[in-house]
């Protein structure tokens, strides 16, 4: 039988390639961890530093940079990262020369909570523990406000913080001990009464409209308190 010295040459550099590609694969993952790099997205506020992350990841995984890459269990990574108070999601990944790569995405304040216990209120709706690395400026909630009833408060910060007039001007949203809403405005020292969330849209519109209308006639620094709980209209009451 004629042997096609062609097709044998062939198979044999084949069966080079595929064990050459297993051994440099195989040597390639027995390397150690050799950096690790962390990058954040989202929010340009940094409430927790790559100093942090990276101690999280060692603390969870116990001589990081002498394990074999082949070792390291990404997903319980990504896990324990997102246990954290600050952290909203997070992605670990490793390259080919041995770094380790988290792309971390930090939760979002959109209100901070100042009765009783102080905390933030994040994009989501959930408190958030404040940061020693950085300070939100968002409106303060204040009255009567409980961790496991934030859903009047959530509503009205959120509202604020997607509209560009009240998130410039809005600083204080209250609720009383019947779950009434009111908002303090920056600089000017009357009490807007929201009252309850039905009709927000409208409420904020009219509001819109009276601070327009006073500022034109001039008259913003004349009123105790501005009432946007009746249909159609705004109700003023004078100092």
């Amino acid at each position: 039988m004629r042997i096609n010295w062609n097709i044998f040459k062939g198979v044999l550099l084949l069966g080079l390639v595929v064990f050459l590609y297993a051994f440099s694969s195989h040597k390639n993952n027995r390397r150690p961890v050799s950096k690790i790099a962390v990058q954040f997205t989202g929010s340009e506020n940094v409430y927790i530093t790559s100093e942090m992350v990276n101690k999280l990841l060692i603390q969870n995984q116990e001589e990081l940079y002498n394990l074999p890459k082949d070792n390291l269990d990404l997903k319980e990574m990504e896990r324990l990262l997102e246990l954290d108070d600050m952290i909203k999601s997070a992605q670990v990944y490793l390259t080919v020369n041995g770094e380790v790569r988290a792309k971390v995405e930090q939760r979002r304040p959109i209100a901070r909570v100042q009765s009783g216990s102080i905390f933030y209120i994040d994009e989501d709706g959930l408190d958030m523990p404040l940061s020693p690395q950085h300070s939100a400026r968002v409106p303060l909630v204040t009255g009567e406000v409980e961790k496991d009833q934030l859903e009047a408060v959530y509503r009205m910060a959120l509202k604020i913080d997607t509209d560009s007039f009240l998130k410039t001007y809005v600083t204080e949203i209250h609720q009383n001990e019947t779950g009434s809403i009111s908002l303090r405005m920056r600089v000017l020292d009357f009490e807007i009464i929201v009252g309850r969330l039905d009709r927000l849209d409208e409420k904020m519109k009219n509001l819109k409209a009276f601070y327009q209308k006073a500022k034109k006639d001039k008259m913003l620094d004349i009123y105790k308190s501005v009432n946007l709980q009746f249909k159609n209209q705004v109700v003023c009451t004078k100092k």
